[in-house]
């Protein structure tokens, strides 16, 4: 067991306590919409044929302790890594630079790629309205290519081992461009804890930690919600002639099992900001919509239950597209490239999803990398890049560099890869190699070292003990956790390009806000962190000054 560095926790509870606690859980989660639709592994199929079952989401009976510096710093650092991938994708000619690297290696990163050079040949669209009232004396002002980022920074706790009196610090795990997922219920997870000590639920000697001051409050349903009717009023009024309706278009997987996490968002949009928001599966896209033959482009979306009612799509929010597994056919990708290039505001955009790959990453923190700074010196203060780049471990490429040479030293080694995890290019859990199983991994992928660059190799980070209690599918389990916490981005920027006289225009940010946070919890023994790919659990900080 690792050390700990926190007080005892969570505190005991008797059969009698435990049992209240959990049927809290249960009937608060339902009556609020912490929930989830139920595996098939759970619940199969057969038993629910049209998806109607809900089930609570899993969940952590107590707020998980999580140092309050650490905390302050994951969100104070956030506006500034929205800056970063911002620029990132706005870069192309180096985002080039990187994807060549990686088309040999990794068909989905190429076809990617691809579409976006596609697109890129007829030319990025997206008018609007957003500079009308700045603009002056020229009138493509209010002709603009817009990009929207909900982005998602994920960290662990460090603590040096060999330092025990050292703070803990916060080391980064991953950034993520495209359907970074939970902004719903991780709201609601934190009402619930909030819930749970408001009504005494929890075993009466834990008030000392579990206090109101202790239970940060979650804005990011809200502040998620203000970002897509940020890029809603972003693109102005309709394109079309005669107008249309407008609305955003949520592009989502069949049969998901997240989805009162997604409606959080949608019904805000409706309810709140009076938005008409519909929800349409990536595989139904080319069914559903068209892009007109004007020169705007713009996207148009008939509601199957009410054809004779045209919507003008004003922003795309991917919540699905993001994995080699939904691209099974030539359609997924006619899909994809139809949407890229229309009018549409994307979130994100095919270079947005790239900025977002491990390679990027793994560039970003190489030892004496120079990109941190070229990014971010014009934009943010000297002492906010290096407060960046204190988030980053050690992560190397599979490649010939000498860089590259110590990695793959590393990785074939078992008992020095065991301090190590392998990660691919893409998004979505279950897909990273962890210890000691790396080296039989990378035998397996054989001799052709192009398959061994579509990884990086990241050192491990190596939280101290927790303890908590996990509600999943109906069964609850106790022992030793690790928490993950990610800070929420908003941002949203105009995309650059050259002009006539060859001069870049480098594009700007619009809007950048820090938006909340969500905390994930999975048994020390369990390597993968993702909820809903079956692995771990919504979680809420109990915050200790440590």
């Amino acid at each position: 067991m690792a050390a700990s560095i926190y007080p005892e926790y969570p505190p005991q509870a008797t059969i009698g306590q435990q049992e209240f606690l959990l049927s809290k859980i249960k009937n608060w989660s339902i009556l609020n919409g912490l929930a989830t639709r139920p595996s098939p592994t759970f619940v199969p199929t057969e038993l629910d044929p049209s998806g109607s079952l809900a089930t609570t989401a899993p969940v952590t009976f107590f707020p998980s302790l999580f140092p309050r510096n650490c905390f302050d710093e994951a969100r104070v650092i956030q506006q500034a890594y929205n800056q970063l991938y911002a620029a990132i994708a706005r870069d192309r000619t180096w985002l080039k630079e990187i994807v060549e690297e990686l088309i040999e290696v990794d068909d989905f990163i190429a076809r990617l790629w691809n579409v976006h050079l596609e697109v890129e040949k007829e030319g990025y669209v997206q008018v609007h309205d957003y500079f009308a009232n700045l603009a002056q004396s020229s009138s493509d002002k209010t002709l603009k290519d817009l990009s929207l980022g909900l982005f998602r920074s994920d960290y662990m706790v460090h603590q040096e081992i060999d330092d025990t009196t050292a703070r803990p610090t916060i080391k980064q795990v991953e950034f993520n461009t495209m359907a970074s997922s939970f902004g719903g219920l991780s709201t609601k997870v934190s009402e619930l804890h909030s819930y749970l000590r408001s009504v005494s639920a929890y075993p009466p000697t834990s008030p000392s930690l579990i206090k109101p001051s202790s239970l940060p409050s979650n804005p990011s349903i809200g502040n998620l919600t203000l970002g897509l009717r940020a890029a809603h009023v972003a693109y102005g009024p309709s394109k079309s002639n005669p107008p249309h309706p407008l609305c955003i278009l949520f592009i989502v997987q069949d049969m998901e099992t997240n989805i009162f996490d997604q409606l959080f968002l949608s019904v805000t949009l409706e309810s709140t900001h009076q938005i008409p928001t519909f929800r349409l599966p990536f595989t139904r896209t080319l069914d559903h919509t068209i892009v007109s033959e004007s020169a705007h482009r713009t996207l148009i979306y008939t509601p199957p239950h009410s054809p004779p009612t045209a919507y003008e799509v004003t922003l795309l929010y991917f919540r699905a597209g993001y994995s080699p597994t939904e691209y099974t056919s030539p359609t997924a990708w006619q899909a994809r490239f139809h949407l890229e290039r229309s009018a549409a505001i994307k979130c994100p955009s095919i270079l947005t999803h790239l900025a977002g790959s491990k390679k990027i990453q793994q560039e970003l923190a190489t030892p004496d990398s120079p990109h941190l700074a070229r990014f971010l010196s014009s934009r943010v203060s000297a002492d906010m890049i290096e407060r960046i780049r204190s988030t980053f471990v050690t992560i190397y490429p599979l490649d010939h560099s000498e860089a590259g040479k110590t990695a793959v030293a590393l990785a074939t080694d078992a008992e020095k890869a065991v301090d190590y995890v392998l990660k691919p290019q893409r998004e979505g859990g279950g897909n990273n190699i962890y210890g000691t199983r790396i080296p039989d991994f990378l035998r397996e992928l054989g001799d052709d070292r192009r398959k061994w660059r579509g990884h990086i190799l990241m050192e491990l980070i190596k939280p101290p003990a927790l303890r908590n209690s996990i509600l999943r599918n109906g069964k609850v389990k106790s022992g030793e956790v690790i928490g993950e916490l990610g800070i929420y981005g908003v941002c949203l920027w105009r995309n650059g390009k050259a002009d006539e006289r060859g001069l870049e225009d480098e594009g700007e940010v619009l809007e950048n806000w820090e938006a909340g946070f969500l905390l994930r919890t999975k048994g020390r023994e369990s390597e993968e962190g993702g909820v809903a790919a079956g692995f771990g659990a919504v979680d809420s900080p109990c915050l200790v000054d440590l």
